[in-house]
């Protein structure tokens, strides 16, 4: 396999597993928050938007033959046992949760765009990771002004998201 597909690759599996690991972090809110709470009318809808998101990668996936992560199962049980947990918080932790993540994927798909930009390459999968990017920020700025920073111990809360996120990103790349 060519390096150049390769790096398109790992592209479109870790950002296959990102969007796959927040349906699961929505599932578990839902689950702990139900409809009826604060904020679970944006959580359900931040969690359609994801499926999207989602749905769009498996297809490209299935299209160009990249493998999922081999992580996947455990991306399965983690993203809910994060949403769940955050969600048992309360509902300002779980906007916090959503806040953190969405920093580390804004920073990571324009990261992403850069790369890609500096080659012209791909422009399908550049214009979805940019359709996608402004939706992650609007889920971010949707969860800060539904007063994420004001969660129980915020700063911890979100660097430890925000380091589990850096790190799901990295190993989802390549296993």
């Amino acid at each position: 396999m060519s390096e150049r597909r390769n790096h398109i690759d790992r592209m479109i599996r870790v950002d296959q597993a990102g969007e796959f690991g927040a349906t699961r972090i929505y599932a578990g809110q839902i689950a702990v928050m139900g409809d009826r709470g604060p904020q679970s009318g944006e959580i359900a809808a931040m969690a359609r938007q994801e499926e999207g998101h989602r749905a769009q990668f498996d297809a490209l996936m299935t299209r160009r033959g990249v493998r999922p992560t081999a992580l996947q199962p455990f991306w399965h049980v983690a993203g809910y046992a994060l949403g769940a947990a955050t969600a048992l918080i309360g509902p300002k932790a779980a906007m916090a949760c959503t806040a953190a993540v969405e920093e580390e994927i804004d920073r990571h798909y324009s990261d992403q765009l850069d790369a890609l930009a500096q080659t012209g390459e791909d422009p399908e999968l550049a214009g979805m990771i940019e359709e996608f990017r402004e939706d992650e920020r609007a889920h971010r700025d949707t969860a800060l002004a539904a007063g994420a920073e004001q969660a129980p111990a915020y700063p911890v809360l979100s660097g430890l998201i925000r380091l589990g996120c850096k790190a799901a990103i990295r190993i989802s790349e390549r296993i």
